[in-house]
């Protein structure tokens, strides 16, 4: 899909009022206290799903869960707790385990937090690049540890007889087709992610969500579950938090309010018309299927299948870089 239709998409076939009852459906949305997390929690909650509110302090998952349970009051859903920083792998597993100790089964896992261009040098706890950490290293650990009970869920649903595959991970990136570095990922001499200045660095890492994407779709694609990415659309969020307040003034005047994004990751986690034969696709705003750019669908083939390899050496990095938090 063009720039232009991203930028400026068709109104949302599938909101709310298409989603039907979610009661007795688990679904966990990360940086779901504010923006469009929060949104994308509204409308679950709505429908009666049980919600797991992930943020990195319990205070913000209190203020999301309050704006959540204001939002509809009558639902007969469930909002629970999941702290997490994506920023400190530490917290992972504890969080994972909290989760476990709770529930018999998760139907979908959005991985919607994010950081966007913060000041120079910003390192996770751990010492890696802030933005490559938090919206990669951190998410993809959550995956690993969610894994077995993503794989659970599918079997006692029966889901790999059905086209339809209500058991998802969403991983949410940007719009790769302007600004990815070409092959999305390049590797220092010490064989981590390169890292770039400003927006440059950023869609590194929301090329890393898109590879991540299609290397779970590898893994878990035969269990009955789908792995998908997205492009979540332009709109006013937090995100924007470190850029100038120039800039955000204009951005605030032509871009849409975070609900449309959660739109787009409404469509991808819930969308009947999302199939198997989508299993490591890409979708756009506010949802729809979208196309990865050639370059990056490159990184995505092994060398053997003609491709450079790029997506599979990050996984690995990932888990070495991981492992001993798994």
């Amino acid at each position: 899909m063009s720039i232009f239709s991203q930028t400026f998409p068709p109104s949302p076939a599938f909101t709310e009022k298409e989603l039907p009852d979610q009661t007795g459906k688990v679904v966990i949305v990360t940086g779901a206290a504010s923006g469009v997390g929060l949104e994308l929690a509204k409308i679950l909650y709505s429908r009666n799903a049980t919600v797991y509110v992930a943020a990195r302090s319990s205070s913000r998952v209190d203020t999301g869960i309050k704006a959540i349970q204001a939002a509809s009051p009558s639902s007969n859903g469930r909002l629970e707790s999941f702290v997490v920083d994506l920023a400190d792998l530490e917290t992972v597993k504890p969080a994972v385990k909290r989760f476990l100790e709770k529930e018999e089964k998760l139907h979908v896992l959005v991985h919607n937090a994010a950081v966007m261009v913060p000041p120079a040098g910003s390192r996770t706890k751990h010492g890696h690049d802030l933005e490559m950490g938090t919206n990669c290293l951190g998410p993809f650990l959550l995956s690993v540890l969610l894994e077995p009970i993503l794989r659970r869920t599918a079997v006692t649903e029966n889901m790999k007889k059905s086209s339809h595959k209500p058991v998802r991970i969403v991983w949410v990136s940007s719009m790769i087709s302007m600004l990815t570095p070409k092959g999305g990922i390049s590797f220092d001499e010490a064989g981590s992610p390169t890292v770039l200045k400003g927006m440059s660095n950023y869609m590194v890492s929301k090329s890393g969500n898109v590879f991540l994407a299609a290397e779970f779709a590898k893994r878990l694609g035969d269990d009955g579950i789908l792995s998908v990415s997205l492009h979540p659309g332009l709109m006013r969020t937090e995100l924007q938090r470190h850029i100038s307040v120039i800039e955000r003034r204009i951005m605030g005047a032509v871009l849409k309010p975070p609900q449309f994004g959660a739109y787009t990751e409404l469509y991808a986690g819930f969308s009947p018309d999302v199939t198997a034969t989508d299993n490591g696709g890409f979708f756009i705003p506010w949802g729809r299927k979208g196309v990865i750019p050639p370059h990056l669908q490159k990184s995505l083939k092994t060398k053997a299948e003609g491709g450079t390899g790029i997506s599979k050496r990050f996984l690995n990095w990932c888990e070495a870089e991981t492992q001993q938090y798994a």
